[in-house]
């Protein structure tokens, strides 16, 4: 049998990693494994189980909570395309006043960041590199 690559799951470990890396240690990074994928009867029964338990359908990869503001994360591979699950959700968020990205390469997750104006150590320079804010220099 042929193994299928991950390639969301690649991107969201190293999403992951970078969002601890760039916001304050009091950052929360969230992953809510909100779907079974286990085959049949058996499954069907456990995503019942957790449907029943508050999973909400279309729930994003990953929930950010820093400095009073809220920011979810759906990661999706290149090719990946959101569900109408994921759609509804998306549009809930935003029209409570949540931030929503979609998240197809790290630097779209650090984008988010800035769109949605979250404290973090790094920003993008006009050139394009991440360079550590001036708030969180060292002092000379």
């Amino acid at each position: 049998m042929k193994r299928r690559g991950t390639p969301e799951a690649d991107l969201q470990r190293a999403v992951v990693q970078a969002l601890r890396f760039a916001l304050p240690r009091a950052a929360i990074i969230h992953h809510c494994a909100n779907e079974v994928t286990e085959p049949g009867t058996r499954g069907a029964k456990r995503q019942a189980i957790l449907v029943g338990m508050g999973v909400h359908p279309g729930f994003a990869d990953l929930m950010v909570l820093c400095d009073g503001r809220v920011l979810f994360l759906e990661l999706k591979s290149i090719k990946g395309r959101l569900s109408a699950n994921q759609e509804a959700f998306r549009d809930a968020v935003l029209a409570q006043g949540h931030g929503w990205a979609l998240v197809r390469a790290l630097d779209d997750a650090l984008d988010a960041l800035a769109d949605n104006r979250f404290t973090t150590r790094v920003v993008q320079a006009d050139t394009g590199q991440r360079t550590v804010s001036p708030s969180r220099r060292a002092a000379p």
